[in-house]
């Protein structure tokens, strides 16, 4: 009887943690703006101390510092205090270092130049970038944005969070894609007007809780991956200021072996005023949500250079399960 029972209570309560997002969501297509506080300190480039590149002995660019002397750092100027009293007569600091996720102890050589002791290192503590967000959860708040993960352009690696916010941006102007060469919007980021946390970059896109009181809009329900059909849809995305406008695109095909990728299906641009301001996809535009027949399906996550018209989804239950979990 005992078995019956635990087997009944499994089936039951086991369903409700996989779908615990809601059925219906707001939309997004607003342009957000995304500061991110990193995880310690990443390595993105070195310079000469007295003729020569002293840090490339024992560190390499992407390995993110955690530690000098035993004292945790997350940034520059904590890196600054912590050199400023260790420094020691053999001009060595310990060091511990993350690199391709495995924990390094290693050392930094110091070197006098004009009486500053230098490290040869150039770091990261933060990181600014512009998205769209792509929906909220109005029960959780949980949001979800981009659809793909933040890269550090130096290293090409994911950004690992300390912390972080999105904020309310307005796009000021579009350097237009054209084949061969991907556009970007261009926007002006509210720095004191935050919106959400940033919890989490994955290669799904991030997420977080959104903070400030939910946008006055119509709930709109979620279509499966299975709904989704070749053939007429729409993204919502900006152009101007901060007003989401809704723009035609063709669903071109879906990929089942992709269902969990950013590549999950292709979409067409067809609407002749979005091709006028931006050529095609453009960078920023990733997270725009796709509707199609009344659901969102989707976000726009990438890009085909050789015909910038021409973009690829995530499935919106990808970004979903993602965000729950």
């Amino acid at each position: 009887m005992k078995k019956l029972i635990i087997t009944f209570f499994i089936i039951l309560f086991l369903p409700m943690n996989i779908l615990a997002y809601s059925k219906n969501v707001i939309p997004g297509g607003e342009s957000i703006g995304i500061n991110i506080n990193t995880d310690g300190l990443i390595v993105v480039g070195f310079y000469k101390v007295n003729d020569e590149y002293i840090a490339k002995e024992t560190i390499k660019i992407g390995d993110r510092i955690i530690q000098i002397n035993n004292n945790d750092v997350n940034t520059i100027e904590q890196l600054s205090d912590v050199i400023d009293k260790s420094i020691l007569e053999n001009k060595e600091v310990s060091v511990k270092i993350i690199r391709n996720n495995k924990q390094i102890d290693t050392y930094l050589r110091l070197e006098k130049d004009n009486d500053i002791y230098k490290t040869g290192l150039y770091v990261k503590d933060s990181v600014i970038g512009l998205g769209t967000l792509t929906y909220i959860d109005p029960i959780s708040k949980i949001y979800g944005a981009l659809g793909h993960e933040i890269l550090l352009s130096e290293t090409e690696k994911r950004v690992e969070i300390k912390n972080g916010n999105i904020l309310m941006s307005n796009v000021t102007s579009i350097n237009k894609s054209r084949n061969g060469y991907v556009g970007s919007k261009n926007a002006n980021i509210l720095y004191n007007d935050i919106i959400g946390t940033i919890e989490k970059n994955t290669n799904k896109g991030i997420f977080g809780i959104y903070t400030s009181s939910l946008p006055n809009k119509n709930l709109i329900q979620i279509g499966e991956y299975s709904s989704i059909e070749k053939g007429d849809a729409h993204i919502l995305t900006v152009t101007k200021n901060n007003i989401v406008n809704k723009y035609k695109i063709k669903i071109l095909d879906k990929y089942n072996n992709k269902k969990d990728t950013q590549k999950a299906f292709s979409f067409e641009i067809i609407d002749e005023e979005l091709i006028n301001k931006t050529g095609g996809v453009v960078q920023g535009m990733s997270g725009s949500p796709i509707i199609q027949n009344n659901r969102i399906i989707g976000a726009v996550t990438n890009v085909l250079v050789d015909d910038v018209k021409i973009g690829y989804g995530i499935s919106i239950i990808t970004m979903l399960e993602e965000g729950e979990r």
